[in-house]
């Protein structure tokens, strides 16, 4: 586990299980720390615990074992658990779950109602929000009116209005087109860092983990792997790493390589013996 200063969120042998007669570990024993103001993507393949886990750092499900805090609080102990959420995280889902028989307007404000705030201040507040994600002009549009690219943007705002410390995006991009999604994607990394909001990302897809600052891997309800995002070359060479070429040329399965011009001779060549020196050590 990375150890992190400042950490807003901490989770302790954070496990979920499903079932009793024959038990199924959603999450098995899982810990991590993600620091104030911190990007982090969650990656892995279906059934492996990752929206279980974004449910359990976002208060929407609660641990069989093990403990959540956000900033310093444990979730356990929270009395009014509803009302902590809505002031600390903001959720954006894969289907945008907005209401479609309001404006864009009215769906950004729905999180600010029962939060002491008077109709022209969410009004104000909505406004300025659409206005940061590029929607000022559709303020009164209705869902079904907006793209997908638009309708996720629409989700954003909406997750941001009462200002909360914490973004959990789970597959935000998942519906979308490459271009809309590399757009969202962007939207989250400039509020990530002109704001210092913390954002948690899960997805499948590596370009999209590439933009955050650090990747955490699951599979099959741990968490297998962690890493400092790096230049796009290293993220490349480590994703090789990772593949079924790379984990024969570390293993130097001559045999399976001998038709690549990688083998000479039962041998791998300098270049492939270089190569998968420099992929041993990024898979550690």
């Amino acid at each position: 586990m990375v150890a992190v200063r400042n950490a807003l969120v901490r989770a302790r042998d954070l496990t979920r299980i499903y079932g009793t007669t024959v038990p199924v570990y959603a999450l098995d024993h899982v810990s991590f720390e993600i620091a104030d103001g911190e990007m982090v993507a969650v990656m892995g393949p279906s059934g492996s615990g990752k929206s279980t886990l974004l449910n359990m750092v976002g208060a929407l499900d609660r641990p069989t074992l093990g403990a959540v805090h956000i900033d310093g609080q444990d979730l356990s102990t929270v009395r009014d658990i509803d009302r902590f959420r809505a002031r600390t995280v903001g959720f954006v889902f894969q289907m945008h779950n907005l209401i479609p028989t309001l404006t864009t307007l009215e769906n950004v404000e729905v999180p600010m109602r029962g939060q002491g705030l008077s109709a022209g201040r969410r009004r104000g507040r909505g406004r300025d929000l659409l206005q940061l994600v590029g929607l000022a002009d559709r303020e009164e549009h209705l869902p079904s009116q907006l793209s997908g690219g638009q309708r996720q943007r629409v989700a954003i705002a909406r997750a941001l209005a009462n200002e909360p410390r914490l973004i959990l995006a789970d597959e935000p991009t998942g519906n979308l087109d490459s271009v809309s999604g590399q757009e969202l994607i962007d939207l989250l990394c400039t509020l990530n860092r002109d704001q210092g909001t913390t954002v948690i990302l899960v997805t499948h897809d590596s370009r999209v983990a590439r933009g955050t600052g650090r990747i955490l891997d699951m599979m099959d309800g741990k968490i297998v792997r962690e890493h400092i995002v790096g230049d796009a070359l290293t993220e490349d060479l480590r994703a090789l790493a990772h593949s079924d070429l790379g984990e024969r040329l570390i293993a130097r399965d001559c045999a399976a390589l001998e038709r690549l011009p990688l083998v000479r001779d039962g041998r791998l060549t300098d270049t492939a013996e270089a190569l998968a020196g420099l992929l041993a050590e990024l898979k550690t």
